[in-house]
């Protein structure tokens, strides 16, 4: 599946999660993030893999701070992942997630019953809004690239 049908499924589950489900559909944001930082690590645009390393990085501390949900066979997006289309476009859609987690986790974090899930819900939060600082600056990125050819085109 491609990564912005995969993205706008998860943006669903993610607006309909509530309590333990909104927990597993804020890991499987993070999960398909850095299913698509890596594969833009091996075959994005040469400006691009640097930051998408990051974001693959970072994309699994997110992971890892929120542990792994018991998930069924065929139920993980990320492994779900077989085209990345139009960088461009899957990264808008992306960061529009990474927000969306972010907001998620705030809620969570206000209505945590301890201090343990209001802290594993920080670290979280940290790790959605330095993932989507990563997407947002390969947008930048691409479209630099982008004015840079116009220029060269146009002189």
């Amino acid at each position: 599946m491609d990564a912005v049908r995969l993205i706008v499924t998860s943006r669903r589950a993610l607006a309909a999660g509530g309590g333990p489900d909104l927990l597993t559909e804020v890991w499987q944001a993070q999960a398909l993030a850095q299913a698509i930082g890596s594969r833009l690590a091996v075959a994005g645009p040469p400006e691009l893999r640097g930051e998408a390393l990051g974001l693959t990085e970072l994309a699994g501390r997110g992971c890892g701070v929120l542990g792994t949900p018991d998930l069924g066979p065929g139920e993980l997006r990320a492994a779900q992942l077989t085209e990345l289309g139009e960088a461009r476009q899957s990264l808008m859609y992306l960061g529009g997630l990474l927000g969306e987690v972010g907001i998620a986790l705030v809620g969570l974090a206000c209505s945590a019953d301890d201090e343990a899930m209001y802290w594993q819900c920080m670290e979280a939060i940290d790790a959605a809004d330095e993932s989507r600082d990563r997407v947002l600056e390969m947008l930048r990125k691409l479209a630099d690239r982008d004015q840079a050819l116009a220029e060269r085109e146009a002189g």
